[in-house]
């Protein structure tokens, strides 16, 4: 059983204190429901279990996070199913077994409301007019969606990246209503590294001469920017080792010529393999995405910080009495190991039940993403048995070989 809707939720107050009259909320639904509509803390024994599994999605994801049966061409913008490896029947996240949610975050561009929307009060585009939005707006809106589905306590919250921030605000805003969680290549906070490069991409938009103040809608786009934006992106999403294996300095040769040289000398150089896939890469992502949506979801993700409001990440914690499990990849250095560590320790400190399973991987922060079968079994796991059960190794992932799961408390390099 599938679904693919939009719900209008009504007046909705942002965290930046702003509000629209309308929100509208893009969500897919997977599976069957079973369980109880009313939510609270999950070791409540009086409490019906329920099948109930949200996942959230990264920066520029969709609700479309699994295959179905009547998606046929474009879904939501998105066409492919951009964990459709992981969430399926039979699969990992098993949508057999569990009933499955994926809503668009606010801000975003793929039917959920946003700068692309419409403002009722002047039947135009909101543009840059829409409010600010944070990572604990999604989670907010997300709890409203649920509710109106019935939906109270979840057997489990799941996401990657900045979905994987999103997961975090459950844990501290809505703490009895999850019983499990897994944070995805993710980290309590981004680094001034990354902060520094999401700054750059949101100026290669902003200084499009089409940007126009964020009110371009009905004329030209500001195309060249969110390329120049999303080019930084693939950087960070890759490591040095998968772009050096992936393209080295190697010419994409006489084929693959620039349709346009961005200067005369340039012709006299090698068009390398690099470059193609990067304007390969922008060429795809300005005809699905929006460049406002671009720029605030980038700053939802800049803003967010676990410990906001509290003594430190332990004490955001520390109501959350379920089961914790933090993925990292060797080779990501958007979100890093260490990172997901500090935030292990920081559950450990705050006596939350919780896993950190390091996953040998060269393809940096997008690993989340095409390393399905490293980034399944312990999922599956989690959402089974919890974190006492059984999976395949980081090393011995893609085998028949079973090895212990990364047991509570397990240090950072235990295998």
């Amino acid at each position: 059983m599938t679904t693919k809707d939009a719900i209008d939720l009504g007046e909705f107050r942002f965290e930046s204190g702003e509000s629209i009259p309308s929100l509208e909320v893009a969500y897919e639904t997977y599976g069957e429901f079973t369980g109880s509509a009313e939510s609270g803390c999950a070791s409540e024994p009086e409490k019906p279990a329920s099948n109930a599994v949200l996942v959230c999605h990264a920066l520029t994801g969709s609700s479309h996070v699994a295959r179905r049966p009547d998606a046929g061409g474009d879904t939501a913008g998105q066409a492919r199913a951009w964990w459709g490896d992981v969430v399926g029947p039979g699969k990992a996240i098993d949508t057999s077994e569990y009933y499955v949610v994926c809503a668009n975050a606010p801000g975003s561009c793929y039917g959920t409301s946003g700068p692309p929307s419409e403002n009722p009060e002047t039947g135009e585009p909101y543009g840059t007019d829409f409010p600010p939005v944070t990572v604990g707006d999604w989670t907010r809106a997300q709890r409203r969606l649920l509710d109106e589905l019935g939906v109270g306590r979840l057997h489990a919250v799941v996401g990657g990246s900045v979905g994987g921030m999103n997961v975090l605000d459950w844990l501290r805003r809505y703490p009895d209503d999850v019983d499990r969680a897994a944070v995805v290549a993710s980290a309590a906070r981004l680094d001034a590294q990354c902060l520094a490069l999401d700054t750059v991409a949101r100026r290669a938009i902003t200084s499009d001469p089409d940007w126009n103040g964020g009110h371009y809608y009905g004329g030209p786009e500001p195309e060249a920017g969110l390329a120049r934006a999303r080019q930084i992106g693939h950087i960070m999403y890759l490591s040095k080792a998968s772009m050096a294996q992936k393209f080295g300095r190697r010419s994409a040769g006489r084929e693959a010529v620039r349709e346009e040289p961005p200067d005369p000398a340039a012709a006299f150089f090698p068009y390398r393999e690099v470059e193609s896939y990067l304007d390969y890469q922008a060429e795809k992502f300005v005809d699905r995405f929006d460049a406002n949506s671009y720029l605030y979801m980038t700053r939802a993700m800049d803003d967010f910080d676990l410990s906001a409001g509290y003594e430190s990440d332990a004490d955001a914690l520390a109501a959350f009495e379920g089961e914790l499990l933090l993925l990292s990849f060797t080779g990501d250095w958007h979100f890093t190991v260490e990172q997901s560590e500090a935030l292990a320790e920081a559950a450990r400190s705050a006596d939350v039940d919780v896993a950190h399973h390091v996953v040998e991987s060269d393809h940096g922060h997008d690993a989340f993403l095409v390393e399905p079968e490293k980034v399944g079994p312990p999922l599956s796991e989690l959402l089974s048995t919890g974190l006492g059960g059984r999976t395949i190794s980081d090393t011995d992932a893609g085998t028949d070989e079973p090895s212990s799961f990364a047991p509570v408390h397990t240090s950072l390099f235990s295998r």
